[in-house]
């Protein structure tokens, strides 16, 4: 079979990465236009009877502003990580894989669009914030980074599950194909970013352990779905 050109080439492997980030935009539109009520109260609720507190108002006990520093960095590199397996496999010329990676993390946001339909909500800096004692504070860049992803964010129901434990949870299992280094610094990375959503305010502990369920099955079953879909397997 004839090889499309360059630009083809690229494109068909690529193009599920930036749709699945276009469908993101799309459901800040969608989700008020079909949902009438949010989950926030419901999850606010569910964690509150799990752990006789809320956990992001509990957690400012061990609040610093290098601990906030760092962990906000560590919650908005969260695309470059996810890409990053990506664009290595890409560069080594492992193609079948990664068309494997780019449909897994694919799957990953796709399936967690789902639960953002059926339990919309915004999160415990919205809802609980009446309950904190005060704002959060970094050191050096915290503002402009929160700022930055509060303009790309802040008007979506994204919650459940927690995409950013979900799609980590993905890239970490993925990073194997790249080295047993990588598997482990993904390895370290991963419960950072877990903590952070919640430490940020970001996500109920509800939403982690859903993010979590969700990443386990899709490591389970996607290969044998994207076996299924692709007529030259994996």
């Amino acid at each position: 079979m004839k090889r499309p050109n360059a630009t083809s080439w690229i494109f068909r492997n690529w193009y599920p990465l930036p749709y699945v980030g276009a469908c993101f935009k799309e459901m800040a539109l969608f989700i008020p236009a079909v949902r009438s009520s949010n989950a926030d109260q419901w999850l606010a609720d569910l964690d509150f009877r799990i752990w006789g507190a809320h956990p992001s108002v509990w957690l400012e006990r061990v609040h610093t502003p290098l601990l906030t520093e760092f962990l906000q960095v560590v919650y908005t590199l969260f695309i470059p990580a996810v890409l990053y397996v990506a664009w290595v496999l890409w560069r080594k010329g492992r193609t079948r894989d990664f068309q494997y990676y780019a449909f897994l993390i694919a799957l990953g946001f796709l399936t967690s669009y789902i639960g953002y339909i059926l339990v919309p909500a915004r999160g415990p800096r919205f809802l609980l914030k009446h309950l904190q004692h005060f704002p959060l504070q970094g050191l050096w860049f915290f503002q402009a980074m929160q700022s930055g992803l509060d303009r790309l964010e802040s008007a979506h129901y994204d919650c459940f599950p927690s995409g950013h434990t979900e799609l980590t949870i993905l890239a970490w299992w993925g990073s194997r194909m790249i080295s047993n280094r990588w598997f482990r610094i993904y390895l370290a990375y991963t419960p950072c970013i877990i903590f952070a959503t919640v430490y940020l305010r970001y996500h109920y502990t509800v939403d982690l352990l859903a993010g979590i369920l969700t990443a386990a099955v899709l490591i389970l079953t996607a290969p044998l779905l994207y076996q299924k879909l692709s007529p030259k397997g994996l």
